[in-house]
């Protein structure tokens, strides 16, 4: 009786461990997977949304020079084009580097209206339509007004999930220094508890004489 006594306490504890060592392993794999998705969410906060936000900041101050040079009285024709000509290159050549970013679909459009807009720009410097130049240089503004507001929205959205991905991965922390706790008391427990002897008696034979 006592084996069996001593080998169902064992059984017991060997269950109730694997049962804990496998909410401990599900837990360290799951904080695995949250970090590095939080990871891959800072990267791209870096390389699609604050790298993007200078090239923004770089179209816009091309558009600028071109509405200043297109409106510019001291000016001619031919001077106004040039500068407006150097200034479309500067933009192609950032155009190049946005272009490797992940686009979202909405930046997508965005990003194609003002591509036209700035093909537009080309088409009426050709022409010597100036006002026509200032007016498009305008609406790529405004288009990278929208491309801007995109890359606030976007970083806020993956900033949002990172931070829900380390709350989540405090409670995973908790709940594996909970079970280790439970863990050691538990094997506390085990050692510390002692089992009751069982003395059989065994009857002496009855005597012939």
């Amino acid at each position: 009786m006592k084996d069996l006594k001593k080998y169902s306490n064992k059984t017991k504890a060997a269950f109730v461990l694997l049962i804990v060592m496998f909410i401990i392993l599900l837990s360290n794999f799951n904080t695995l997977q949250n970090s590095k998705i939080t990871n891959e969410a800072i990267n791209t906060i870096y390389n699609d949304r604050l790298v993007v936000a200078r090239y923004i900041f770089q179209y816009a101050n091309e558009l600028y020079f071109i509405k200043t040079n297109a409106t510019a009285a001291k000016l001619n024709d031919t001077q106004k084009k040039d500068k407006i000509t150097t200034a479309l290159k500067n933009i192609q050549n950032i155009d190049q580097l946005y272009v490797k970013t992940v686009l979202t679909p909405k930046e997508k459009i965005s990003l194609v209206a003002f591509l036209a807009s700035c093909s537009t720009i080309n088409k009426e410097a050709l022409n010597n339509n100036w006002n026509k130049v200032n007016y498009s240089s305008n609406k790529a503004l405004q288009t990278l007004e929208q491309l801007s507001q995109i890359q606030s929205n976007e970083g806020k959205s993956k900033l949002t999930n990172s931070n829900t991905l380390h709350n989540d991965n405090n409670l995973l922390g908790q709940l594996q220094i909970a079970l280790l706790v439970i863990l050691g008391g538990i094997t506390f427990y085990l050692l510390m508890v002692k089992e009751n002897k069982i003395s059989i008696r065994i009857p002496e034979p009855l005597s012939m004489n």
